[in-house]
Parts: C-alpha cells; sequence; structure tokens
C-alpha cells in the first residue's frame, strides 16, 4: 500500500467490530535494559499481566541465569553464541523448550549468547530474584 494511502478498516471474523492493529516494533533501535543478573542485558518485545512474555537477551560470555524453576513451557531461539545448562547446549540457530517443572542453571559460552525467549509464565528463581519483567 502507498504512503499515506488510507488503510481500510478490517473487521473480525468472529465479532462485529473492527479488528485491533498489529504493533511493530522497531527492535534493533530499542535500547537494551539492564536486568537483575550480571552481564544480562534484555529487550522486551512483549510482556502482559498474565507473566507472558517474548524477550531478546544478550548474555556477556560466562553470564549465568541463576537456579530457577519454569511454571510453564518456555521456548528459546538462540540467534547468536553460545547457551548451555546441565541438559545441553544449544549453538546459533537451534532451540531448546522446557516443560513447566524444569529447574536448571543457564549460561552463555565463552563468545556469549543472544536469546530470543518465549515465556508463558514468569520463572521462579531460588533466590527471590523477581523474574526479568517484573519490578
Amino acid at each position: 500500500m502507498p504512503d499515506g494511502a488510507a488503510k481500510p478498516m478490517r473487521k473480525r471474523l468472529m465479532a462485529d467490530e473492527a479488528s485491533p492493529p498489529s504493533i511493530y516494533l522497531d527492535v534493533p533501535n530499542m535500547p537494551w535494559e539492564e536486568t537483575k543478573f550480571p552481564g544480562i542485558r534484555c529487550k522486551t518485545l512483549y510482556s502482559d499481566g498474565s507473566g507472558m512474555a517474548t524477550l531478546l537477551m544478550r548474555l556477556e560470555p560466562g553470564a549465568v541465569v541463576p537456579l530457577h524453576e519454569h511454571t510453564a513451557i518456555e521456548q528459546t531461539y538462540v540467534l547468536e553464541g553460545h547457551f548451555v545448562d546441565e541438559e545441553g547446549e544449544c549453538l546459533a540457530g537451534q532451540f531448546v523448550w522446557r516443560p513447566a517443572g524444569n529447574t536448571h542453571v543457564a549460561w552463555a559460552g565463552a563468545e556469549g549468547a543472544t536469546i530470543l525467549g518465549v515465556f508463558l509464565k514468569p520463572n521462579i528463581f531460588a533466590d527471590g530474584t523477581p523474574f526479568f519483567t517484573q519490578g
């Protein structure tokens, strides 16, 4: 559609109302946010009141996500580097998902890691630290 052209208002298929708009993020220009964990920064791509979140995370070499339990499925895609835990490792282009109840420590390899994580609910950390998207 050409710039400046009127966008048609699409209706929902299952309700007599307008379709809610998509939300576009300029991720490369979003600032990296410091987290409560040394050497880990993130960009929050999605977060809602239920605890669902999508996070782009950058881990410096050797940075650790301390002991935590997943309260729902977590999905992680490794974009760059090396992401490791006691059960295995993921290199760039690889994917791991963890079921609810999975308890582990994760860390970045010697070259660090950039990962995309999708969480349905916040993790619980053993030391009581709040999840990445919680105050």
